[in-house]
């Protein structure tokens, strides 16, 4: 926790990207995916206290915008995130963020920080505490497809939290494949470059799927899904934008974040909107079950919901304290008499 006394009370920390990475490498990047994961499953088992709703979203023909705020009643936070598919041909990124921790008693911001490296980070881990729940006992191979900035952060989380082996890589761009081969090298996985989707699959029990093209699209079809996998469904995240064939959802048991937001984001778009789903917090918390046979197909419909910005935010707030990694930015007018804001102004131009 960071506790600002009255002195410094205005004074909000910062972390910028620089001081992300060094956070990552100060906590290890695998023992932060665990204690990132660990932050999102207590804030699941208290999903009730929390507010919610779905993303605000503002949707251009070139990309979207959103704000994704929660609150437990004690702390409030938000993450401004944008998605531009077409960003990676001009060299930018498909997804950049920041987002902020304020008190709800005061309104004061507590944290501000960069999020679009704590964001892979919160996606990975909440797809690898999923996975520990529906994914098949002793489950160590997966097919990763669709190999862009996520693909290492979800091995890699899946290693950690799964105790993943085996990664098995396809792209229809072969550059993205060796990228995030030649990223995992050295990193304790035997990294598989595959040729084709079907050959990726070959042997996995866990199938990621993670590509960014914002339209309605058919990465994996019907025949090519097997019983008793555990499917990790991330690159759909807005309307219009799918990967899996209907009829795999239909032969699959769903599981989701939050149904408001995923009828509207998810796979489940081309689904009726009574079609029944269970939410993950039911089975973090014990009240509905989870994987139940070896033959089941699980589906984690993932759209990224604020409660895991949330428990991410309130991580990095915890995990800086005592540290260097962040900066005091002067952001909040605080005049000694909270009435006399102009005279604050006046007296700084003597």
């Amino acid at each position: 926790m960071i506790n600002l006394s009255p002195s410094d009370k205005a004074l909000v920390p910062f972390v910028s990207v620089d001081n992300m990475m060094k956070l990552i490498h100060h906590v290890g990047l695998e023992a932060m995916l665990k204690g990132l994961a660990d932050y999102i499953e207590a804030d699941f088992k208290r999903w009730e206290l929390f507010d919610k709703t779905p993303r605000v979203a503002s949707h251009s023909s070139e990309g979207v915008i959103e704000l994704m705020p929660t609150s437990d009643g004690e702390v409030y936070g938000f993450k401004y995130v944008n998605g531009h598919p077409k960003n990676t041909s001009e060299g930018l990124q498909t997804v950049t963020a920041f987002g902020l921790l304020a008190d709800v008693y005061t309104g004061y911001p507590v944290l501000l920080s960069e999020m679009t490296m704590l964001t892979a980070m919160r996606t990975a881990a909440t797809s690898g505490l999923v996975a520990k729940y529906l994914a098949p006992k002793g489950a160590d191979t997966m097919a990763m497809i669709g190999n862009g900035a996520q693909s290492e952060f979800q091995s890699m989380s899946m290693k950690a939290i799964c105790g993943l082996k085996t990664v098995r890589l396809y792209d229809i761009d072969k550059a993205a494949t060796e990228k995030a081969a030649r990223n995992l090298a050295g990193m304790g996985l035997n990294v598989v470059a595959c040729g084709s989707a079907e050959e990726s699959m070959e042997g996995a029990q866990i199938i990621t799927t993670c590509t960014a093209d914002k339209q309605y699209a058919t990465i994996l079809s019907d025949n090519m899904v097997g019983p008793g996998v555990h499917i990790n469904a991330i690159g759909g995240d807005c309307p219009g934008k799918t990967e899996l064939a209907p009829a795999i959802l239909h032969r699959s048991d769903i599981f989701v974040e939050y149904p408001e937001q995923t009828r509207i984001e998810g796979e489940i778009q081309q689904l009726d909107a009574q079609y029944p789903v269970t939410e993950l917090w039911q089975v973090m918390s014990g009240t509905a079950q989870g994987r139940t046979s070896d033959k089941q197909i699980t589906l984690f419909d993932s759209v990224g919901f604020a409660i895991e910005d949330f428990s991410a935010l309130r991580y990095v707030r915890d995990q800086i304290a005592g540290t260097e990694l962040f900066f005091e930015l002067d952001l909040l007018a605080d005049p000694d008499d909270p009435r006399d804001l102009f005279g604050m102004l006046a007296r700084a131009a003597g």
